[in-house]
């Protein structure tokens, strides 16, 4: 049994340790199959939607999906910690439960409590380790507490950033295209020679705009689960109308050729 729970506490935290590193650390693209942010996201966007599209009202529909993106974020942080401290759990139970509590037997439960005391770096005292090996390992595993919680830090505001990056385009949009947006709309409000310009200057500003959303969403693919804060606005249905747009001028230019 004792050799089961080593094995299965290396798996468990090679598996969370990778996962969080590919998400949060390496800034491209992942596309192995076999992911436990996949995993997550699979398992909770679709009941999360299928329960959104029985609301009638579109505005409170919108809003409850808007939730999804900021919770499922949590969410995952959440899977990522019970991960590590399950995995540190049975690390110290394969030991032989190296751990010491006043008028509590030694097993799995009292492996499983200080392992998350720990990892949270509460520092309450009550547990103890026994033994150099679960001392060393109380070391590392707060210490990696201590580092998944500045890493969880430092994540949230590169999120978060680049959400408004995006957002703030979208904004500047409606002026231009209308509320939603449309391709329509968008050549109509820039008639003339002035308007020409003036749409010549916006398409280059969205082909950067398109640029830099390749970039985040590819590092960052949770962020298309972030909707808009405002109604009949979309990043999806932004870039659609000035798509549009291009293949109408793209279109025009040939006819007029």
């Amino acid at each position: 049994m004792r050799w089961l729970a080593a094995v299965s506490s290396g798996a468990v935290l090679a598996l969370v340790l990778w996962d969080a590193f590919e998400t949060v650390v390496v800034p491209r693209r992942v596309s192995r199959r076999l992911r436990l942010t996949r995993i997550f996201y699979r398992a909770t966007w679709h009941p999360f939607a299928a329960g959104a599209r029985r609301i009638r009202s579109v505005k409170r529909r919108e809003s409850v999906l808007s939730v999804y993106g900021p919770l499922s974020l949590l969410l995952l942080l959440a899977v990522w910690a019970v991960g590590l401290i399950l995995g540190f759990g049975l690390l110290h139970y394969a030991l032989g439960s190296r751990i010491g509590m006043s008028g509590t037997p030694p097993g799995l439960a009292l492996d499983l409590y200080f392992s998350g005391t720990t990892f949270f770096t509460l520092g309450l005292g009550d547990a103890t380790p026994q033994g150099w090996r679960a001392r060393v390992f109380t070391i590392v595993e707060g210490g990696m507490g201590f580092g998944f919680l500045a890493l969880v830090i430092g994540y949230f505001p590169v999120i978060y950033q680049a959400f408004s990056r995006r957002e703030s385009d979208i904004t500047l949009l409606d002026a231009r295209a209308g509320s939603p947006p449309s391709a329509a709309e968008l050549l109509r409000r820039h008639q003339g020679a002035d308007g020409a310009a003036a749409l010549e200057t916006l398409l280059r500003e969205w082909e950067r705009w398109a640029a830099q959303l390749l970039e985040t969403h590819l590092s960052y693919p949770l962020l298309a689960y972030f909707r808009s804060q405002h109604t009949n606005e979309s990043w999806l249905q932004a870039l659609t109308a000035v798509l549009d747009a291009s293949a109408l001028l793209m279109v025009a230019s040939v006819k007029g050729a």
